[in-house]
């Protein structure tokens, strides 16, 4: 199949799958048929030739909206392309869409959307959570996966360029049944990323089998001028895993029949392990929220409807336009974490409750550092629960729903790369595992990442 052909035939399932699960909030056939056109009169072949690309709405695309999934930029239509689609580009990759996703990032199911932006649905069951925040891109990748009529003659069909702050890949991945990559901090440029948390968002990928997700990821790996926090990184070979941990702390809360495939997996593949305790991450959700949410509202001061943002006619003083655009345009969860981040930078609480997060944080960078001087991998499940139906999660309060990050934050705030890996079902919905590897270890990571896919797969 010629690249024009197999371009066309994704463009039809992408009808297909958009109708059913709403997992694009734009589609790009026009420019995907043009680069299409492009590919097949160009001799050269990268990487990524021919392959379908969707896109995480909050990673910028020269001349296509980009919503990071609120209303406040709804009309937002990048002017330049981030430096990770530069690269997809030079490699022969076609982005067919940009994938709905929780404003600004701000969610565990991908239900805090902008007026306007649809709700993805889970194509296992469309009365469930796809995940969020990238519950687009896992819900795109499990349909092309499972329903492309190209998928019998074209692989990898489809690939998801995602993102996460605290979890936002893995989560979706667990839920949809597919893999998701989280790579080290500062492995992949964030310029052109529309920030949720400095400090903490990092650019990954979405795949069928975790050589599909690091297929991707090695296209966008690499320092990048236009980012100082990205890294130049020595490659190093991957270790042979000999010795891996199990964190007590992290299967606290995890439904029990998701407990039960956890372990049978892990029997299944003969890894060796040792349980271990690890007490500092009894405090991590609470840390990785004051943090997450003291960046967000800072990176949020400047959606004011003037020089970013939504805009209307101006009347009356600026606090009274700037309070009318914000109080219109911002969710309830983006104002929720506006309130939340503001208080704890206030001079009278950062003390008492910012600095102390740092230094949780800090504490539990430490403990993971001297974890991976014993051990070559941590494992857990990727997520407490499978994907919930959509009136469950309307029943749910925000700090039950925060809480439900257990398994996701602690490498996020150690900045540590990490896979999630289907393993099975759970009531006929997916249920993943987590494989985290020492900083920079992406190597290991993935031929770790196979080496457990494989044998799960097999037996």
């Amino acid at each position: 199949m010629s690249v024009t052909e197999s371009t066309e035939k994704a463009i039809e399932e992408l009808h297909k799958i958009n109708k059913k699960y709403t997992c694009f909030v734009t589609t790009t056939e026009d420019y995907a048929r043009k680069r299409a056109n492009e590919l097949t009169i160009s001799k050269k072949k990268g990487a990524l030739h021919g392959i379908i690309i969707s896109v995480k709405d909050n990673i910028c695309t020269k001349g296509i909206k980009t919503t990071a999934g609120s209303a406040i930029l709804s009309n937002y239509v990048p002017t330049y392309n981030a430096t990770v689609i530069e690269r997809i580009e030079q490699e022969g990759g076609i982005i067919i869409g940009k994938t709905t996703m929780d404003d600004f990032g701000f969610g565990t199911f991908n239900v805090n959307v902008g007026e306007g932006i649809p709700i993805p649905k889970n194509p296992h069951d469309i009365s469930r959570s796809s995940g969020g925040s990238s519950g687009g891109s896992g819900a795109a990748t499990a349909a092309f996966s499972s329903n492309s009529t190209v998928a019998e003659r074209l692989a990898p069909t489809h690939l998801s360029l995602s993102e996460s702050t605290g979890g936002s890949i893995t989560s979706p991945a667990a839920f949809c049944g597919v893999v998701g990559f989280t790579p080290s901090y500062g492995r992949v440029s964030r310029y052109g990323l529309i920030d949720y948390a400095n400090s903490l968002d990092k650019i990954g990928t979405m795949g069928k089998t975790v050589s599909e997700a690091e297929q991707l990821a090695r296209v966008i790996f690499g320092k990048d001028a236009k980012d100082e926090t990205s890294l130049v990184v020595q490659e190093k070979p991957a270790k042979k895993v000999k010795k891996v941990a199990i964190i007590k702390e992290m299967l606290q809360g995890v439904d029990e029949k998701i407990l039960t495939a956890f372990w049978k997996s892990i029997e299944l593949t003969g890894i060796p392990y040792e349980e271990i305790s690890l007490p500092s991450l009894e405090y991590a959700v609470a840390s990785y929220y004051i943090i997450a949410t003291a960046e967000a509202s800072s990176n949020l001061s400047r959606y004011t409807g003037l020089r970013y943002g939504a805009q209307e006619e101006f009347s009356g003083s600026f606090n009274d336009y700037f309070s009318s655009i914000r109080s219109k345009y911002f969710s309830a969860e983006e104002k929720r974490r506006i309130i939340l981040g503001t208080f704890v930078r206030t001079a009278g609480y950062k003390d008492k409750y910012y600095l102390k997060a740092l230094k949780i944080r800090e504490k539990i960078n430490h403990d993971f550092h001297i974890l991976f001087k014993k051990y070559d991998a941590l494992l857990s499940p990727s997520m407490p629960i499978i994907a919930p139906k959509f009136d469950e999660i309307s029943k749910l309060k925000p700090i039950e729903i925060y809480a439900l990050d257990s398994c996701t934050i602690p490498p996020n705030l150690a900045l540590l790369p990490h896979l999630s890996i289907p393993i099975g079902k759970v009531n006929s919905m997916p249920v993943g595992l987590q494989v985290i590897c020492d900083s920079l270890d992406e190597n290991t990571l993935f031929e770790f990442g196979k080496q457990i896919e494989s044998l799960v797969k097999y037996k």
